[in-house]
């Protein structure tokens, strides 16, 4: 009876996957056809296939394979985040890449926690974690859109790099702030202290893991491995993952650093054939693709329809707070200090509207509401919310804002093609 029981769950998970992927695939395809970010389209398809309205699956039936998607994909997620980011590049605007995704990340939790206070009458601590968990952009959406909107190097540099970093210090308050209403205990001292070793264990692990698994896949002399570099990147996300959680660091700092090291192995004077190289490079957008996709049909799937409805004004007021408030005054108050990077107001105003939220949030609140926090089907609404108008809205219109600030590689300026 158990065998026959475990294959029925089984097959109900291949089928699962089946309905996710096939569903992920025509809404890319449509995404190009329409002009839309796909992860839009992905939220909206989640709902449509899953209980609130054709009921082909409902993932809240599997709780440990929903975990382990979400952790697995963000943690993946922000490993390719960490690729895109270029050390070279990233020298001259490190003060306000630095500023903007940890002061700049803490400036917007705090705002939107006050406007979420208000909007939904909720208690401190859940509004701060609204704000935590939409404090964050979005690599996994920006890259894309910067792959078809060319945007000086400087600023398109300076918004991946932010988003990326962003998306980790975003994952740490949040599972603080979690830790904090789930044991009803609050220490400055003693939560700082844990922040910070979040941190810097998150960073050596990272460190440690990267250059260690990449030095077996290089190509001489110690690549013993350097065949499956594949197979070792995603191994060094497991690792890095599990090891800095292990020894209470942050996993998703742990992946980022490791990506960063993988799109910077020059730096570390590792070299991988150019066999490996591409393996390596297909591999990793296939899954990363795939991550996508789940995450956010998952999460769209798992959107109560009803409360989305109940909490749809005080949801739209917080975004719109996060869009029109917090981010101006983030940005305004971190690149004021960076006087190198000589911003000029053009590509201020132009930080201050791309700030799409996405994968990691998505994610987040994805385990949120698995954990059943107190507040998760507010939290939910406001997530979803979040992302939908982000993306639809500012990930739509970047080109058009980027054309009018002038902030397009000259080369771009005459493409007629809009995003």
């Amino acid at each position: 009876m158990e065998s026959s029981i475990q294959t029925i769950a089984s097959n109900n998970l291949l089928v699962i996957f089946a309905i996710v992927a096939v569903t992920g695939i025509i809404c890319s395809k449509l995404s190009e056809i329409l002009k839309v970010p796909d992860v839009v389209l992905f939220l909206i398809a989640g709902i449509i296939v899953g209980p609130s309205v054709l009921k082909f699956f409902d993932i809240s039936q599997y709780e440990v394979e929903n975990q382990l998607i979400l952790t697995f994909g963000s943690a993946f997620i922000l490993y390719l985040g960490g690729k895109e980011i270029s050390l070279k590049v990233l020298k001259n605007v490190r003060i306000s890449v630095f500023l903007l995704s940890t002061v700049g990340v803490l400036i917007s939790a705090f705002i939107v926690g006050k406007i979420a206070g208000i909007s939904f009458g909720i208690s401190s601590m859940t509004a701060l974690l609204i704000g935590s968990i939409i404090a964050s952009t979005d690599p996994a959406t920006l890259v894309p859109i910067f792959n078809q909107v060319k945007i000086k190097d400087k600023l398109k540099q300076t918004v991946i790099s932010e988003s990326a970093f962003n998306d980790a210090t975003g994952a740490i308050l949040t599972s603080a702030i979690i830790a904090i209403i789930l044991s009803g205990k609050f220490s400055l001292t003693e939560n700082l202290y844990e922040l910070g070793l979040m941190v810097v264990v998150g960073v050596s692990v990272g460190i440690v893991t990267g250059i260690v698994l990449l030095k077996l896949v290089n190509d001489e002399p110690y690549g013993i491995f350097k065949d499956f570099a594949p197979i070792i990147s995603i191994l060094s996300v497991i690792i890095a993952y599990e090891v800095a959680t292990k020894f209470g660091g942050s996993g998703y700092m742990a992946c980022f650093i490791v990506g960063i090291i993988t799109g910077n192995k020059k730096n570390f004077k590792i070299w991988l054939s150019q066999r490996s190289y591409d393996a390596d490079c297909n591999v990793g957008e296939t899954l990363g693709t795939i991550c996508r996709m789940s995450i956010f049909i998952i999460l769209g799937s798992q959107v109560n329809i009803p409360m989305l409805i109940k909490y749809f004004i005080p949801s739209l007021i917080v975004v719109l707070g996060l869009m029109f408030i917090a981010r101006p005054i983030c940005v305004l108050v971190c690149v004021l200090f960076d006087k190198k990077a000589k911003w000029n107001k053009k590509e201020i105003l132009f930080m201050m509207w791309v700030r799409e939220t996405g994968v990691i949030p998505a994610a987040l609140c994805g385990i949120i509401t698995a954990m059943k926090v107190p507040g998760y089907e507010i939290i939910s609404s406001v997530v979803f919310m979040t992302v939908l108008v982000t993306l639809i809205i500012q990930g739509s219109t970047t080109k058009l804002v980027a054309k009018k600030l002038g902030v397009l590689e000259e080369s771009d300026k005459e493409d007629k093609v809009s995003l």
